[in-house]
């Protein structure tokens, strides 16, 4: 069987399979959607293919929607070319339950895959196209928060940025730039109302995108590249919004084994490709069962009735209250303790990492102890039963092949909110001390160890990629197993820096806590088996 167009028409095959496929006219879909656009989202990777796409695969199945997704690709075109493009934009969901059964699912949703490249007119012309539609009431993005920076780990413009500031909107290279063009093509065929939705897991998603886009529309209006007008329509809530949201589900890259499983399935042309931008992509994606999406009720236009495929719209307060929860208490902190002990001491399975009772432990303590006393209930989601939810049954999942390595990606960017406002939360409160923190400054101090790239057998590991390891790296290159007496001052200008920990550790009272917990960490091969069993 082949996953495409050609392939599918044997429905009957795909079923005795066990496939789920798609019920709706995707040719019918696809034409209306060439001729009216509705939604059109920034990011082809897994995420998007697991969650968004069959959402609205769901929608067409039950006729509420008869308009389909549009995906473009803005850093790596690869995924288009080698992906989408010889799949027809099918893909294979396999969902993994905790029970240990499967669903396998052909995603259809997709009817059409672009490159976001302003050198190639084709596609590039077609993006204006899609953006002067006044049928399209949303444009949403999963590019990684660091996709929204427009600076290096030194604070200075990206090359690509600077570029696009001076030139203008007529060509930018940048991924912002892009899109900041293509806003500005909406603005000149109407001022159509558009919704703007950063479905990125990270803190004020809407915010950032905002920042990021007013940021191109300052510069060029100030130089007079662009009609001053444009500032007030981005500044105009009836014209164009950018919505904060919430999203959880976990989605490891493609497995080998279960491509093993498709591959019984008597599937052609299953073998992922790691692209020359290292992004690892296959026709299928692996993800666990549940999932959470959750998007401020802000739409100037019309709004997609992803509320009758369970996407909740809310009201922006509640959206903040769930995303902390999530974000800074419940889930994220977890996954990053369990990332960063994992990778020093030599695991290469989140779950497998929940049976080891010190580790089990320390994000117990983290969630239940440290975290929860300062997360406010958002109402709709009851905040112990989600970390419940998590502990007992996502992260320990044996069947969810995610890995402490592909967690530990961009750990500095994470730091301050997965840790940073709980910090706040105890500086601000008159009842909690934040003296008490203990197992949030061992996470801290066990990164710091990470970044020896050292595990604690003394073994050399790769670090995953981070942009803030060429300006790291040489702080601690200077630190090493059994050689940490220098750490208090060596230490001192990342421990001091806000923007890693959302706090200066040494305002907030903890910097000689993880620098004490460094050290032990750090005293020899063994030393962090040892430090957790101490401390735990």
């Amino acid at each position: 069987m082949k996953l495409n167009s050609l392939g599918l028409k044997n429905r009957t095959e795909w079923e005795n399979a066990g496939y789920s496929i798609p019920e709706f006219d995707r040719d019918s879909v696809a034409a209306e959607t060439k001729e009216s656009p509705a939604w059109i989202h920034f990011g082809a990777g897994n995420i998007f293919r697991a969650f968004q796409a069959n959402i609205l695969q769901t929608l067409l199945n039950k006729g509420i929607m008869n308009t389909g997704l549009i995906v473009a690709e803005g850093y790596d075109y690869e995924i288009i070319a080698k992906m989408n493009h010889p799949h027809d934009d099918y893909s294979i969901l396999v969902t993994l339950k905790a029970d240990g059964s499967i669903e396998k699912t052909v995603v259809g949703s997709i009817v059409e895959s672009l490159i976001l490249d302003s050198a190639n007119i084709p596609a590039y012309d077609r993006m204006k196209a899609i953006f002067c539609s006044p049928t399209l009431s949303m444009a949403s993005f999963t590019i990684t928060e660091k996709g929204y920076s427009l600076v290096d780990g030194q604070g200075q413009l990206l090359a690509d940025v600077e570029a696009d500031f001076i030139a203008g909107p007529a060509a930018p290279k940048s991924y912002i730039g892009k899109v900041s063009a293509l806003i500005y093509e909406r603005y000149l065929n109407g001022r159509l109302p558009l919704a703007l939705v950063s479905m990125d897991n990270c803190s004020h998603n809407g915010d950032k995108l905002k920042a990021a886009v007013t940021a191109f529309a300052e510069n060029w209006i100030k130089k007079g590249l662009a009609e001053e007008g444009l500032g007030e329509y981005l500044c105009d809530p009836s014209k164009i919004s950018f919505p904060w949201s919430m999203i959880d589900k976990i989605t490891p890259r493609p497995d080998a084994k279960i491509e093993a499983l498709l591959i019984q399935d008597n599937i052609e042309e299953l073998a992922p490709v790691i692209t020359e931008k290292k992004t690892y992509v296959a026709p299928f994606v692996n993800a666990e069962e549940c999932e959470y999406l959750v998007i401020e009720d802000h739409f100037p236009g019309s709004r997609l009735p992803l509320d009758q495929a369970g996407i909740i719209y809310t009201s922006r307060e509640t959206v903040d209250k769930i995303e902390k929860m999530k974000v800074c208490t419940c889930l994220n902190p977890l996954h990053t303790a369990l990332a960063i002990f994992g990778c020093l001491m030599g695991y290469e399975l989140i779950s497998e990492e929940m049976k080891n009772p010190l580790l089990k432990k320390l994000v117990e303590t983290i969630g239940y102890q440290e975290g929860l006393p300062v997360v406010v209930d958002p109402g709709i989601i009851q905040p112990k039963a989600f970390i419940d939810e998590v502990l007992n049954v996502r992260i320990p999942n044996p069947f969810m092949p995610d890995t402490p390595q592909r967690i530990a990606t961009d750990t500095s960017q994470k730091l301050a909110i997965r840790y940073g406002e709980t910090i706040k939360a105890y500086m601000a409160s008159d009842t909690l001390k934040v003296e008490n923190l203990r197992m949030i400054p061992l996470v801290f101090a066990g990164w710091l160890r990470y970044l020896m790239a050292v595990d604690d057998n003394g073994n050399s590991f790769t670090l995953s990629p981070d942009p803030m390891l060429d300006t790291l790296l040489p702080i601690v290159s200077t630190l090493s197993l059994g050689n940490t007496e220098q750490a208090a001052d060596t230490l001192k200008p990342i421990l001091a820096k806000s923007a890693i920990f959302g706090v200066n550790l040494y305002e907030a009272g903890l910097a000689e806590k993880v620098i004490g917990y460094y050290r032990e960490l750090s005293s020899a091969p063994g030393a962090v088996k040892a430090t957790l069993e101490k401390y735990i």
